[in-house]
């Protein structure tokens, strides 16, 4: 579905499926549970979802003869880490906008895990005490136009490189990745469960699984608590990558499957499920998922098993898109385990 698009590689090649079977038995049996482990694809900075993003739309920044990535994202955005960490490897400067997306208070919160990372990688940062918002944001606009003044050539890369027009991309050949596995494993998935904030890795995997008609089969879980806002972003996303690869292609709302109740309390902070969701596939597991993103989809999903919303016998995907270096900005919540 991608042939004719450029890519930058940037990860190692496909991700690992794992199956979880500690976790699977402790709820009960009933359904079987892997991971997609998209957390391992790369040796960029502990790599995570945004490299599949990235490897499209590094070449149309070549192209343009940028010299400069300019992003944005949270305080501890697993996004902004690794633009930064693509800078450095195509050997690009990059400024990038973190926001004061979540009320948290951690002493260190700023000093520590993704910003850390960055700042070693030897992007500019600037905090800017701006809110949640997954959409185009002033401070972000206001950097871009700074690089210009400064005689530099910026790139634009927004929020979770989602609504970039090559956004989706990266979670289209995704899709094409599991089937191939899925010949291997023989048997394919039922569900496909994915955390979803700014949209375009829920949107991507649409378009690539419609090419099996199982788009109705990725379930989202929503970490924004923006949920109308997201899920009109994850439609206008698929809609434009169809029209992209396939004009042919037509997604409807009714293929965003977008379930809202996981996110609370806002964006960034978790709540009591949501910890206790990351310490129970930690202990069962050895896998890490964080505060912000994964361990809400982890909490999801662990509901989702216990309440009987999965017929028994479906095989889950529980794609796990990175994040864990977050986890450091939440040592206090965690300071007992």
């Amino acid at each position: 579905m991608l042939q004719k698009f450029e890519r930058y590689p940037l990860t190692f090649g496909p991700t690992p499926i794992e199956k979880l079977d500690r976790l699977a038995n402790h709820l009960g049996g009933q359904v079987e549970i892997y991971a997609k482990r998209e957390d391992c694809n790369s040796g960029l900075a502990f790599g995570g979802n945004k490299l599949r993003k990235l490897e499209y739309i590094v070449p149309d920044a070549i192209a343009t003869h940028a010299d400069t990535l300019v992003s944005i994202g949270g305080v501890q955005s697993n996004h902004t880490r690794m633009v930064a960490a693509v800078a450095a490897k195509i050997g690009m400067k990059c400024l990038l906008v973190q926001e004061s997306w979540v009320p948290h208070e951690d002493a260190v919160y700023d000093r520590v895990g993704n910003i850390l990372l960055s700042r070693i990688m030897g992007a500019e940062v600037r905090l800017v005490d701006d809110g949640f918002d997954i959409g185009i944001r002033p401070s972000w606009e206001k950097a871009l136009n700074e690089v210009k003044s400064r005689g530099g050539r910026p790139y634009a890369i927004p929020a979770g490189a989602s609504i970039h027009r090559y956004g989706g991309l990266g979670y289209v050949g995704f899709a094409e990745e599991v089937r191939a596995q899925e010949k291997e494993l023989g048997f394919a998935f039922d569900y496909i469960l994915v955390c979803t904030v700014t949209g375009s890795t829920h949107a991507g995997m649409l378009v690539g699984f419609a090419k099996d008609g199982r788009q109705r089969n990725v379930i989202g879980i929503d970490a924004s608590a923006t949920p109308a806002q997201t899920k009109a972003q994850v439609l206008e996303i698929a809609q434009r990558t169809a029209d992209l690869i396939d004009r042919g292609m037509e997604i409807s709302e009714d293929d965003v499957i977008l379930l809202e109740e996981y996110a609370r309390p806002c964006y960034g902070l978790p709540s009591e499920k949501t910890k206790e969701a990351i310490r129970l596939c930690a202990r069962l597991e050895g896998m890490i998922t964080d505060p912000v993103y994964e361990g809400k989809s982890m909490q999801g999903m662990i509901d989702l098993v216990k309440k009987g919303f999965f017929p028994g016998g479906s095989r889950l995907l529980y794609v796990h898109l990175g994040g864990a270096p977050a986890v450091n900005g939440y040592s206090y919540a965690f300071r007992k385990g």
